[in-house]
């Protein structure tokens, strides 16, 4: 198993990084079996406009076999999300139509464009403490490595240096696994939306502390 390498995203990593994005698209699990008519739907919200608006916040994860991770932030949720809804959402809704029909018999990838036409832009309060968000993926042959951590508290670091009081993240309830690894990095609970597979736990820590500090 080789070693991998975490380095600042360059142009080019797309392709890789929505790769990872779709094999990890199904609640922290392979997603690709149930977006095969559309691989990309879910990269284009989760990982292409991070790459495009906040490059210097932006971390690839690599070995010997290709991008195996990625580690992205936002500074500011509210001034990205402005962001993407001028100059990404557009061309979303241009090239992607509202499916349309009963949604209890949309496949995946029509749930996703279904996004696409009505995003969600929500931000958990306090908004001052923790305005910055952040998320990272890895493929299963970088996990239980060490490499989660270390994603987390590069990015976590650079935005701390940016000046950020603190970042938000969200995680489907049914990935439990998610949630422990956040609340070992000191992340806590801030507020829980919705129920089952569409529910959402928001989770939120202060960047008013050193690294060092957080609990292992």
């Amino acid at each position: 198993m080789s070693a991998c390498v975490l380095r600042p995203a360059r142009p080019g990593d797309e392709s890789g990084a929505y790769h990872v994005c779709l094999k990890t698209g199904n609640f922290g699990q392979d997603g690709e079996p149930f977006y095969r008519e559309d691989p990309d739907a879910l990269g284009r919200i989760f990982v292409g406009p991070y790459l495009a608006f906040e490059p210097e916040l932006s971390f690839i994860l690599e070995d010997d076999q290709g991008i195996c991770g990625y580690a992205l932030a936002a500074l500011d949720s509210r001034a990205f999300y402005d962001r993407y809804e001028l100059e990404w959402r557009p061309r979303l809704c241009a090239q992607f139509p509202e499916p349309a029909g009963d949604p209890r018999q949309w496949t995946r990838p029509r749930q996703i464009h279904y996004l696409y036409h009505h995003p969600d832009y929500y931000c958990p309060e306090p908004y001052a403490s923790y305005p910055a968000h952040l998320h990272i993926d890895l493929l299963e042959r970088a996990q239980g490595r060490g490499y989660g951590r270390r994603m987390m508290e590069r990015v976590m670091a650079e935005l701390r240096a940016r000046g950020s009081p603190g970042a938000h993240l969200g995680v489907s309830l049914p990935n439990t696994a998610a949630v422990g690894f956040y609340q070992r990095l000191g992340f806590k609970e801030l507020i829980r939306v919705g129920e089952g597979p569409d529910g959402c736990i928001y989770m939120g820590i202060a960047f008013n502390q050193p690294p060092s500090a957080l609990p292992e």
